[in-house]
């Protein structure tokens, strides 16, 4: 039996309400609730159909049997969004109006979809994935 969709990404991040701020006003995601200073929970598209990105201070649940020593349990990660391409000049204008660099756009023809990507405060790379044609839509990367 496949896969049948991702759930949640959960990052770990040094300040909750920094990183809030930054994925709801400058990514453009809405809480699924109010933040706190120890975990936010955002909808990564259209609020009870789409998969959730949570903020968390951690520790996370098994935190104590990774193999790896503490402080380097959780890395950098790369994530995508699906942009319309009807709204990636607003989204793209929002993040530089924050002072935040932006790189791409990068095409990928074998995915018929154009990319950019940015950082958000904790070093994870953002990706605002837009496809050239509707059919071309994907979930996350």
């Amino acid at each position: 039996m496949p896969i049948s969709g991702l759930t949640e990404l959960v990052l770990v991040v040094r300040d909750v309400r920094a990183a809030t701020h930054f994925y709801e006003h400058i990514v453009g995601l809405t809480l699924e609730r109010p933040a706190d200073d120890e975990w936010a929970w955002f909808w990564s598209g259209e609020p009870g159909a789409s998969a959730r990105l949570a903020l968390s201070r951690g520790p996370l649940l098994f935190e104590e049997h990774s193999p790896h020593p503490a402080g380097a349990r959780f890395g950098c990660a790369h994530f995508a969004f699906n942009v319309a391409r009807e709204d990636i000049d607003a989204r793209l204008a929002t993040v530089r109006a924050n002072d935040i660099e932006i790189f791409g756009p990068t095409s990928f023809d074998w995915m018929n979809a154009d990319s950019w990507y940015f950082y958000d405060p904790d070093g994870n790379l953002v990706e605002f994935w837009v496809p050239r044609h509707e059919e071309g839509r994907r979930q996350m990367a």
